[in-house]
This record gives C-alpha cells, structure tokens and sequence, in this order.
C-alpha cells in the first residue's frame, strides 16, 4: 500500500488530465488511475468515421502551444488518443493504467480508492471518468424482437459491421444525425426517428461556429439557464464535425425522416406526428445561435463577413407524404436498430453517502462535491454550457485544483 496521496484522480481522458497538469503545476502529490488505457472511451466508444466537434485549436489540453498545424481541422479518435498519449508523456503526469477503481469509499478522513492492485488512501479525490460513459435506451427497446439487432451509438463502427438490410436510428441528436449520415454515404437504407435536438452549422461569418461561441460567451451560459422545465438537460445539437448537416440535407442524401419513436404495436414500429416540430425547433435554434453571435459582433465593433446562407439549411427537405407513422417490421427490410438516446455516468462503486442521488448521479455544485474533499471533473453541463467538452476542460480543471487547493491550507 502507497502511502498516503495528496489527491487520486479516477480517469486518464482529457477531463483528468487537465486535472493532473493543474496538480502537477502546484507540486501535488498525486496519481491518475485509468480503468484501462490513456483515452480508453476514445478507443472504444466511437466509429470509425468520427471526427471531433471542435477544431484543432479548441480542442488543446492545459499548458500546450495554441501554435498547432491545421488549427480548424478536425481531429480523428485516433488521433486524439495519440494527443493524449503524448499529453501524458511531455509534462510527465503520472498516469497508471488498467487500475479501474473497483470501490471508493472513505474512514478517517481518508479516502479509500480501491483497485485490483491495491488501496490507495488520499486527502482529496477528483473522478474525472465522465458522465457519458453508459448509454441509455428508452423502456420500448425492450418491446422489440430479438431477431431485430440493437445497438447503441458507443458500440457502432461502420456500415459494413451490420447485418444486410435497412437501418433506423433512433434520436436525431449530435450521434444520430451523424451515423444516419454515415449509413447514408455507405449505400444503406436509413430510417431516422427524431428528437427535439436542436442544430448548429459549421461555419459561420468567416470563422468556426466553435470559435464564435467561444469568443462571443454563448459556451459560458450557465446550466440554471440550460436545463429544461422537466429538470432535464437537453441533448447537444446536432452538429457536423467538417460541414454542417441537418435534418433537411439527411433526407436529400435519402434518409426517410420520421417522428419520434413510440415503440412497436402489433408488428409495426409507431412513430409520433411530430417531425415538422422537431425540424421546425432544429432551425430555430441554429438561428438563435446565430443571433447571439450577429449581437456579439456588433457590440464587439469586429469586422466579420456578412451572414451567408449554409446550404444544408436552406436545401429543401424530401418528406415522406403523407407523414409516415408506421412501418410494419415483417416487410420494412430493417434488420438494425441504432440507439443514439443519450449516455449517463456509471457511478455505482462510490460507497459514500451523500455523494450520488437516487438516479445515481453525481450530487455536486460546479463540480464540487458536497463531501468535503471530493471533486467530479468533465460532468456534461456541470456549471456551463462547456462544461464536458475539451474546449471547457482547461478552466474547469483550474477551478477545480484551485479550490482544492485553498482547501488544503484552510
């Protein structure tokens, strides 16, 4: 048994070791421990065509030189897992791998993090392993046949991986829009049920959208101005990672466009009369969006391009008529389903009380544990809008360590 650190940090992705980087600068004896290998999720949660959201230039951990080839690329898994490898490696963060935390709980004031290797025993704990990590499908996936294969967006890959056949994915979010797309450009038939999730385009007034929302604050609305009535966040707006893509250019590539999904009813899948409500609140808030940054320009006197139509928006859509509101399933020729319905944080094995809620999740403030001493780092939407994406990583994990710090000495 190590003796006794100063902070464990649960999970080497990019949200621990902006956390690691911050500690090192303070001279905090600590370690990162990662269930598996540097970037684990990266590895293993994407498909093949992905691409980050966020160019090259947003998309740097804390302490590296904004001085990068290709700055408003996009960068694949692979090498954003390559990035974090030398991340580790260049400012010597001490990182130990395949140490998945099996219990942490706490006795003494100490905190006991507990792997197949040992336990470990720290002052303070930062779990940085994410709240996306664990998909989630509605109740009716169960209702389906189980000659009808399912999965989820984590577990996708390509088009050819699938059995032969057409393919409905489920959820018109930022995976959904971008695997229907994916199925589409690979030949298959897709069917695309949709969600009320807004858009974004991928360029805008002569710069990134990223960029604009970084530099105009949209990023930094705080989560008290995000969350739904229903106490729920919303899901991330469908955005293309090179171009933008909306619900009106999927269905000119061919994917047919239908409403939400309802579950299956004597055979046939039931879809609900709502496409025109969801396409309609996709364009409005891409406009919203542009709004906000048309008013930071002008209020900033910046010189940018005049506005100019993205054509994926402005591209008339080809809708089902009349409205499809089901398919039967023996002779649709579906053979797969896709759920791209949102992730939760797996947080079951943190034994201490007052820490996770009746849904398990996280019981926090900006990150703040209500246990003295515990921290969550790269919860989505945990103080802001940026709050768990890597442009947000850098400011998070400075709070975070500042506050641990001033903890320390008090």
């Amino acid at each position: 048994m190590a003796g006794i650190l100063h902070v464990v940090v649960i999970g080497a992705g990019s949200a621990g070791l902006g956390i690691s980087y911050f500690l090192k600068q303070r001279g905090r004896d600590h370690r990162v421990l990662e269930r598996g290998r540097i970037g684990e999720t990266w590895r293993t949660q994407r498909w093949d065509s992905f691409r980050l959201n966020s160019p090259n230039i947003r998309s740097l951990l804390p302490g590296d030189s904004p001085d990068v080839p290709d700055p408003g690329g996009a960068s694949t898994q692979h090498q954003f897992v390559s990035y974090l490898e030398s991340y580790v490696e260049r400012h010597h963060l001490p990182v130990i791998t395949d140490a998945p935390v099996e219990e942490l709980s706490k006795d003494r004031g100490l905190f006991l993090v507990a792997t197949p290797r040992g336990v470990l025993q720290a002052r303070n704990v930062v779990i940085a392993s994410g709240s996306l990590n664990c998909p989630k499908r509605p109740p009716t996936a169960a209702e389906l046949p189980t000659a009808l294969r399912q999965l989820d967006s984590s577990a996708y890959r390509n088009a050819a991986e699938l059995e032969q056949g057409a393919v409905l994915v489920v959820g018109s979010g930022q995976s959904g829009g971008q695997i229907a797309e994916d199925l589409a450009l690979a030949g298959r038939s897709v069917f695309l049920a949709t969600s009320r999730a807004g858009r974004l385009v991928r360029h805008y007034r002569g710069g990134d959208i990223f960029n604009w929302m970084t530099l105009s604050g949209y990023l930094d609305v705080p989560r008290s101005e995000i969350v739904l009535p229903s106490g729920k966040l919303p899901p991330r707006g469908l955005l293309g990672a090179t171009h933008t893509i909306s619900l009106q250019s999927l269905s000119t590539e061919g994917v047919v466009l239908l409403g939400r999904f309802l579950g299956i009813e004597n055979g046939s899948l039931m879809f609900g009369d709502n496409l025109d409500e969801h396409m309609r609140f996709a364009n409005e808030s891409s406009a919203d969006v542009k709004r906000f940054i048309d008013d930071y320009i002008r209020r900033a006197g910046l010189n940018a391009p005049p506005a100019e139509d993205d054509p994926a928006e402005m591209i008339a859509p080809r809708l089902p008529s009349p409205p499809i509101r089901s398919i039967e399933l023996a002779t649709s020729g579906i053979r797969s389903v896709i759920w791209c319905t949102g992730f939760r944080g797996d947080f079951q094995w943190i034994k201490i009380p007052d820490t996770i809620d009746d849904d398990g999740q996280p019981i926090h403030q900006n990150g703040i544990g209500f246990v003295p001493g515990l921290y969550f780092s790269g919860l989505d939407f945990a103080s802001t809008r940026k709050s768990g994406t890597i442009p947000g990583i850098a400011e998070e994990a400075a709070r975070l360590v500042n506050h641990l710090a001033r903890r320390s000495v008090s």
